[in-house]
């Protein structure tokens, strides 16, 4: 594989961003180079340093004056509900059982499985998403078309078989034995084969039995550097089923601690709405919420705190939770995410909003060892972004003169368009979607 040379202005993150104006956090080069090689970054910085540094077959891609960035993560989706987005409904129950659990049982055909975990993927990427953690359905093949399509594009993905025996359509449904049985079929084919790693992925406690939960339990004491995906809080009518069901908890947060499943790879999407005692258990566990903005403001779910969850102690990550949440792009994500802590009297400035997207859930996930920064040996995730991508940013860039307004202005105006390339372990990913 030769080696590629980008030119262009370099953005990554050190740590999270302090304040509007915390210029330590990150690294900045206005006129920098990026040689990749490998499917790894070997090093970034100013142009001519490090074009000195490279072969002589190096194949350079100049993309002055776009900004190149880490790829963009996404910690929750869901790959079988591509054809759920933009399914009216008043609530989160009533959404999952009208379109939701009917959509899912399409994935038991392994032709319409492998067809849209095609799409998911020409999705993300057109997106700038790198990598994401995503829930397939109950069925096993749709975890193996999944990591089998990963595994062709080379992308860095997490995902499980989603665990589900109770409280769904009977065709949706498997068994406490099945469920560890398949999931484990599903760890040992996949995890740590090429970039895919695997997660156990109870839906939630709504639709899973005790014994269930047991079984996720036993999973995850037997392949402990597994992470652990599930819903935890979204919505009040779910907290309550989920309490009636599990009567002896304290509350939904116990429900996992009593089976085993919190811990530092746990991610419960959504964690709106949680007391001072779940948020100490969390934070105790070393757990990481998962908000969803653009999901929880479609079906009315109440708004994240993201302030109070950090006052915990708690690492919080951002998703778009398709087909819940509205938009594949991680910016518009973090634009609805701005505004929903601007309702809760929280502030979040564009360099925050940016890590979060990148180094932000790379820490959240446990992964910034391998995503999230554009650090010397760094998986060759990239994204190049376009801040006049369309006619109305343009012209808004004319009066922009910093890059924080820049940043704010991606965010707030931005959408795939402004994602100019893609590239995935170093090699070109969006200039070559056929769709």
């Amino acid at each position: 594989m030769s080696a590629r040379l980008l030119r262009g202005r370099l953005l990554s993150f050190i740590r999270k961003p302090e304040a509007a104006d915390d210029h330590a956090s990150y690294r900045y080069e206005d006129d920098g180079g990026l040689l990749m090689q490998d499917g790894r970054i070997k090093t970034f910085g100013a142009y001519q340093t490090v074009k000195a540094k490279a072969p002589d077959d190096v194949v350079i891609v100049d993309h002055r004056p776009h900004l190149i960035m880490p790829g963009f993560i996404d910690p929750h989706i869901h790959y079988p509900q591509m054809q759920v987005v933009g399914s009216y409904a008043g609530s989160l129950l009533e959404w999952l059982n009208t379109y939701t659990f009917i959509e899912e049982q399409r994935f038991d055909d392994e032709i319409h499985s492998a067809r849209i975990a095609g799409r998911f993927f020409d999705e993300l990427v057109r997106h700038g998403t790198t990598t994401a953690v995503a829930y397939c359905s109950v069925h096993r093949s749709s975890a193996d078309n999944f990591f089998a399509e990963a595994s062709r594009r080379n992308l860095r993905m997490i995902a499980g078989k989603v665990m589900m025996d109770r409280n769904a359509p009977d065709a949706l449904t498997d068994t406490p034995q099945s469920s560890y049985e398949d999931t484990q079929h599903v760890i040992d084919r996949w995890h740590g084969r090429g970039r895919n790693l695997v997660a156990i992925t109870p839906r939630f406690a709504i639709t899973s039995s005790p014994e269930q939960m047991e079984m996720a339990g036993a999973l995850a004491r037997r392949n402990p550097d597994l992470h652990i995906q599930t819903h935890l809080s979204e919505n009040k009518a779910e907290i309550e089923f989920a309490c009636e069901l599990y009567p002896s908890a304290k509350d939904y947060t116990d429900i996992y601690a009593r089976y085993g499943l919190l811990g530092p790879r746990t991610l419960l999407g959504h964690a709106i709405h949680l007391s001072d005692r779940e948020l100490g258990a969390l934070a105790e566990a070393e757990a990481v919420p998962v908000s969803c903005p653009t999901s929880n403001l479609f079906l009315g779910s109440g708004l994240f705190d993201l302030r109070r969850i950090e006052r915990a102690g708690l690492r919080a990550a951002f998703a778009t939770d398709i087909g819940g949440g509205t938009s594949y792009s991680m910016l518009r994500t973090m634009d609805e995410a701005y505004k929903v802590q601007q309702l809760a009297g929280n502030r979040m400035p564009p360099l925050e909003s940016t890590w979060r997207m990148t180094r932000g859930n790379a820490d959240a996930l446990g992964l910034t060892d391998r995503i999230g920064t554009l650090d010397e040996g760094s998986e060759a995730d990239v994204v190049v972004l376009d801040a006049q991508a369309t006619p109305a940013m343009a012209l808004k860039m004319e009066r922009v003169t910093t890059l924080s307004e820049e940043l704010f202005l991606m965010q707030t105006m931005g959408d795939d368009r402004t994602i100019r390339e893609v590239y995935v372990a170093g090699e070109p990913g969006k200039s070559v979607l056929v769709h």
